[in-house]
């Protein structure tokens, strides 16, 4: 695996776990609001050790529930299957965080068991022009087939998840969100993230602010219909 992060503890990436935060390199998007874009390419960052991050959550059990495997997106690694075996073996749970480009990574893990909680971003609605934009431009007719079946893959997985979208100013309006919220209509949870201009892959990006508080609140109302929980955060 191209390790490019490694958090030893983390309160609140895991729902309702203590967990280690794994940090993928490499994505296939180019999100503008992306604040993780050291790890876009292994030019940027260095690569991490994985028997160090192994060694270190094979000593720490006592003290960690879970491991959270992000990015970059974790999914372009062939490797993923065997490096979560090698922490199931600890006993861990394991949350992914993913970009729902790679379905069939997807119902490999869940097949064989490997995940325990999915996370997927969700950029924009549906619709192609409006996800090409939110993801800088990189997507392809196969990755966006991709994104819509991953959806479908996880709600229908019976493994615990969540979608979650960032709130951009200029990616995304109060009605593009209504729209995301039509497309997963009862899923287990929505999270709607706050847009954090700091260090922002597109220095535009940096100068907006976010939403409104109630803003965020006129949006959650009014997608109470669709999806019962609903969480910002």
């Amino acid at each position: 695996m191209k390790i490019g992060g490694f958090q030893k503890q983390s309160l609140i990436d895991y729902p309702k776990k203590i967990s280690s935060i794994i940090f993928t390199i490499g994505c296939n998007f180019r999100c503008p609001y992306c604040h993780n874009s050291n790890l876009l390419s292994s030019e940027k960052i260095k690569n991490i050790s994985e028997l160090k991050i192994l060694s270190y959550l094979q000593n720490n059990k006592k003290y960690i529930d879970g491991v959270v495997i992000t990015g970059g997106e974790p999914t372009l690694h062939s490797d993923l299957p065997e490096f979560i075996v090698k922490l199931k073996s600890f006993g861990y749970s394991i949350k992914l965080d993913t970009n729902g480009t790679n379905p069939e990574m997807l119902r490999k893990l869940i097949k064989d068991n490997l995940v325990d909680f999915i996370a997927m971003d969700i950029k924009a609605p549906l619709e192609f022009q409006k996800y090409n934009k939110a993801t800088g431009g990189m997507l392809t007719e196969k990755l966006f087939e991709n994104v819509k079946k991953s959806i479908h893959i996880i709600i229908n997985s019976g493994v615990d998840y969540e979608f979650r979208t960032t709130l951009v100013p200029t990616i995304l309006a109060k009605e593009d969100v209504f729209k995301i919220c039509s497309f997963i209509k009862n899923a287990n949870l929505f999270c709607l993230q706050k847009f954090n201009p700091e260090n922002a892959l597109n220095k535009k990006f940096q100068k907006l602010r976010p939403f409104e508080e109630n803003e965020v609140n006129s949006i959650i109302e009014e997608c109470l219909p669709y999806i019962r929980n609903i969480i910002y955060r």
